[in-house]
């Protein structure tokens, strides 16, 4: 299995939609900027271990449970590898 930045992205919009937050409120949550978040969110860029750990933090959720939904969508799609 292979990490897959553009599942990644989808699913963190999904759980900050579900959360009813704008990308400028998780952002600053996550002490990262709004185009930052939006091309991790896009697929567009690959974050690093820190900034998914900051992430999920202003989720509220562990960064277990982030790799988790992850590894679960790769597995069931199959990752592209598009970073």
């Amino acid at each position: 299995m292979h990490y897959d930045c553009l599942i990644t992205g989808k699913i963190i919009r999904q759980l900050r939609k579900e959360r009813t937050l704008s990308q400028e409120v998780l952002s600053g949550l996550a002490g990262i900027s709004r185009s930052h978040l939006a091309m991790i969110e896009s697929g567009k860029k690959s974050a690093n271990v820190n900034t998914l750990w900051s992430i999920a933090d202003a989720l509220q959720i562990p960064l277990s449970q982030l790799f988790l939904l992850v590894e679960k969508q790769i597995a069931s799609n199959g990752g592209n590898e598009s970073c």
